[in-house]
């Protein structure tokens, strides 16, 4: 579907909320430049990179996309050393981003969108790979990443687009209609990447299993056929084991390939299949064992490990939806005003990895949340904090979005959070180590001044939240609101 532009007249209009102006109109680019902190001063320790990818561009020649998710991907690059800090920012020049560049015009479908013009273009012409949902770094790039298809590496330092790439390794390669979707895992342990794709051969969906090394090569794979075609976003590593929770969405996808639908407008609620749960042996990438529970919906988790309490059980946690009207909402934010009420809170599962049966699941925080993160150092391993993108209290949560950052400390059962002040907007945070002493956590987070309309990063001490930021970095133009993003220690 295809709508024009909506532009906010101002941020005082009650239909539309200040965070809409960042996406009203297309991001703009700029070279390296060295940020002049507004506020505070750069951490000496902060040393390393920080990536950031999301949707940077919804419209193209007087066309607004159908979905959030449709937008061309821009990755923003802010670097670190010696108490300073330079960033650039630029789109990934995709194949379909230089061909509607050059046209000044929408012309493939997406996740929410069909082809424009007549039926017969859904059929000639390609889904575009945006390329706009998350990054990871390899020793000699960077990949941007988007689920449904292949990633794009690009250069580390200028960001400059060098190819779409296909892993190759000892295992092979990814083929033409493999997607390496986005949200690889890296072990913190080996350095080794693991992902997934979902395919569809046919009727039924295919799920993809892929480890890499640390360069990316492709070392082992595996696949696992579903039941229908779900939706699967996210994943988690948990100890040994890497777990699958498939929510009960399934895409009718015959409507997709006759063009009369898109893969957004195909999916269908269907609760009563419940959520399916997989575990496969991350040695091997075989399935250990299948569950099922009761319906619900997650885009993301926060991380997975075995329990500490010795009885070989896992622990998972996610931001959880009651449903899947979080993808109503998620379109709605294409046009700067959003109707839907969609609303996730933390909640933690308690799995037996042999059987996956559930022993427990309990909402262990009842806050608006979503973008659960934390230190990479501890993924797939135990830990005390999620940190969260979050809704202040008395915030509407169905028309804004996300205006505050949160930790939820497990071992203490608290929940802190940052006061932002009002109008202002928080990226997914990104916690990182402090390189002079490991023990001191920064949580870093690209921040849409909605009252200002300026685009800043702002650094936190990640134990004290509440304390406000310790610098606040002026970006050279806006930075839309943005999915994921990814650290890069200096070396």
């Amino acid at each position: 579907m295809i709508q024009t532009v909506i532009q906010p007249s101002d941020s005082s209009d009650n239909d539309f909320r200040s965070w809409s102006r960042c996406i009203a109109r297309p991001a703009r680019e700029f070279p390296a430049t060295t940020l002049v902190p507004k506020q505070g001063s750069v951490p000496t320790g902060l040393q390393g990179t920080l990536y950031r990818n999301g949707p940077a561009r919804l419209e193209r020649g007087g066309m607004r996309v159908g979905h959030w998710f449709d937008g061309d991907g821009a990755i923003l690059r802010v670097r670190f050393a010696n108490g300073m800090a330079e960033a650039n920012y630029r789109y990934v020049q995709s194949a379909g981003f230089r061909v509607e560049a050059k046209q000044d015009r929408l012309l493939y479908g997406n996740y929410g969108m069909t082809a424009p013009g007549p039926i017969w273009n859904q059929w000639r012409r390609p889904l575009k790979n945006a390329a706009n949902t998350s990054v990871i770094t390899l020793e000699d790039r960077l990949l941007a990443l988007w689920e449904g298809g292949g990633p794009h590496a690009l250069d580390l330092d200028t960001l400059a687009t060098l190819e779409k790439t296909n892993l190759d390794g000892p295992a092979g390669r990814l083929e033409a209609k493999e997607p390496f979707s986005a949200h690889p895992k890296r072990d913190p342990l080996t350095g080794d990447i693991y992902n997934f794709g979902v395919s569809i051969p046919g009727r039924n969906a295919r799920l993809l299993l892929y480890r890499c090394d640390h360069a990316g090569r492709l070392l082992a794979r595996r696949h696992f056929d579903l039941e229908g075609i779900p939706l699967i976003h996210d994943w988690v590593m948990a100890g040994a084991y890497l777990v699958f929770l498939v929510p009960p969405v399934r895409i009718g996808v015959l409507s997709v390939l006759l063009g009369l639908k898109s893969y957004s407008e195909a999916m269908t609620w269907r609760p009563e299949l419940g959520t399916q749960i997989l575990v496969f042996d991350r040695t091997r990438l075989d399935l250990v064992a299948r569950g099922d529970t009761e319906p619900f919906f997650q885009w993301h988790f926060g991380n997975g490990a075995c329990n500490d309490q010795g009885d070989a059980r896992l622990v998972l946690d996610l931001a959880r939806y009651p449903d899947f009207s979080t993808n109503q909402h998620l379109r709605e934010v294409a046009s700067g005003r959003t109707s839907t009420p969609a609303r996730a809170t933390l909640w933690r599962m308690l799995l037996e990895p042999g059987s996956a049966r559930v022993h427990e699941q309990v909402e262990v925080s009842p806050r608006s949340v979503e973008f659960p993160t934390l230190p990479s150092a501890e993924v797939g391993q135990g830990w005390q904090r999620t940190y969260l993108s979050a809704h202040r209290i008395g915030t509407d949560t169905t028309a804004e979005r996300y205006d505050t950052l949160a930790c939820f400390d497990h071992a203490q059962d608290r929940f802190t959070e940052a006061d932002l002040g009002d109008g202002r907007y928080p990226s997914e945070p990104i916690v990182v180590a402090d390189a002079d002493d490991p023990r001191q956590q920064w949580l870093l987070s690209v921040v849409y001044n909605g009252n200002e309309d300026t685009g800043e990063l702002w650094i936190y001490n990640a134990a004290g939240l509440a304390d406000g930021p310790v610098c606040v970095l002026a970006l050279p133009h806006v930075v839309p609101l943005s999915f994921h993003g990814c650290w890069r220690p200096a070396h």
